[in-house]
C-alpha cells in the first residue's frame, strides 16, 4: 500500500476541554492519537530517534484507542495516555498536546505508533490536562513500575 506524504492537512482550531469531550471524539473516530509537539505547523518532518539520530518513516505518537483487553472505563484510559508525555510540555513550554489520525507506517524505539498522512483533529486544553492528571493519580499508582 503506497502511503502518502506526512500531513493530509495542517490546520489546528479545535480544542477539546474535558475527558468527556475526549471520549465522544474518540468514539467517533476508528483510530485517534495524541501527540505532543509544537502543532502540526511546526512538524514539518518526520520525528526522530534522539538516541540513535535516525529519522522515523512518520510522526510519533500515542494511541488514544484503547486495548481489546482493557476493561476499566474509557476516561481511565484517557487519563493515562494523555499523561504519558506530559513531561514533554513541562521541558519545553511551546510544545502542547493535540489529537490526530492518521495511517500507521511503522513503530518507533518505544513500540510508539508512526503516523503519515496525518489529520489533526483538535488541542487539548490545559483544563483536560489537569482533569487528566487528576484523574490519572487517583485511579492509577501513576508512576509505580514492577520494582517500586
Amino acid at each position: 500500500m503506497a502511503v502518502g506524504g506526512l500531513f493530509a492537512s495542517e490546520t489546528l482550531t479545535a480544542a477539546i476541554t474535558t475527558l468527556a469531550e475526549l471520549v465522544d471524539v474518540v468514539r467517533s473516530h476508528e483510530r485517534v492519537y495524541v501527540r505532543y509537539s509544537e502543532g502540526p505547523e511546526r512538524d514539518r518532518d518526520s520525528s526522530v530517534d534522539t538516541e540513535s539520530g535516525l529519522t522515523l518513516p512518520g510522526l510519533s505518537v500515542n494511541p488514544l484507542h484503547p486495548e481489546e483487553w482493557w476493561t476499566r472505563p474509557l476516561e481511565d484510559w484517557l487519563a493515562r495516555q494523555v499523561c504519558q508525555y506530559r513531561e514533554l510540555q513541562e521541558k519545553n513550554p511551546d510544545r502542547f498536546a493535540w489529537v490526530l489520525t492518521g495511517v500507521e507506517v511503522g513503530r518507533g524505539p518505544d513500540c510508539e505508533p508512526l503516523l503519515r498522512e496525518v489529520s489533526p483533529i483538535a488541542r487539548l486544553d490545559d483544563q483536560l490536562l489537569e482533569e487528566a492528571d487528576r484523574r490519572y493519580k487517583a485511579r492509577f499508582r501513576a508512576g509505580r513500575g514492577p520494582e517500586d
